[in-house]
């Protein structure tokens, strides 16, 4: 039935480290669905990817160009990182894009693509980011802000959920991933 895993994810920096962990799991064609809220953290993890995968470019958010590649330096798949938000028509529209790619020969990471995507592949990876404090938890257990709400939301702890779909999921240990 596919694996599962559930972690938090304390710091960017451990969601950067866990998006390079990830990257070793990938292989061509694999499709990952990426969920959360705005600023959860899904671009620090598609880096993370981008990086444990060895690609060229920056990775930055496609959010206006809808998608992006990011050709491999070390003779691995590109990843082509796909903002889904605007994309009404989900797969086809998908098609439409003409990306100069093989999808069936890179790693695509689609943020926002529930509803939209999942017919690409039976075969997928969901990995749904949240606030592990629910969003509006502030401050210490006695009411005193926290240190790091200096930082803004984003010091805040995020649960990270991995849901490996398909045969090609059956093997796989996401578990590891929780291991520091």
């Amino acid at each position: 039935m596919g694996s599962h895993a559930t972690l938090t994810v304390p710091t960017p920096e451990r969601m950067g480290r866990l998006g390079r962990e990830l990257a070793g799991l990938l292989r061509p064609g694999d499709l990952v669905l990426l969920s959360g809220e705005l600023g959860a953290g899904k671009t620090t993890l598609t880096r993370g990817l981008g990086e444990g995968l060895g690609v060229r470019g920056a990775v930055t958010s496609p959010t206006f160009v809808i998608a992006r590649v990011h050709p491999s330096l070390v003779g691995g798949p590109a990843l082509v990182h796909v903002d889904a938000y605007r994309l009404g028509g989900g797969l086809d529209e998908m098609e439409d894009l003409d990306l100069d790619v093989s999808l069936p020969e890179s790693v695509v990471v689609v943020e926002w693509g529930e509803g939209k995507v999942e017919q690409l592949s039976e075969d997928r990876l969901e990995v749904r980011i949240e606030r592990a404090l629910g969003g509006a938890a502030r401050g210490g257990p006695d009411g005193t802000p926290a240190a790091e709400d200096e930082a803004g939301d984003d010091a805040d702890p995020r649960r990270v959920v991995l849901t490996g779909l398909g045969r090609r999921w059956d093997t796989v240990e996401l578990a590891v991933l929780a291991e520091d």
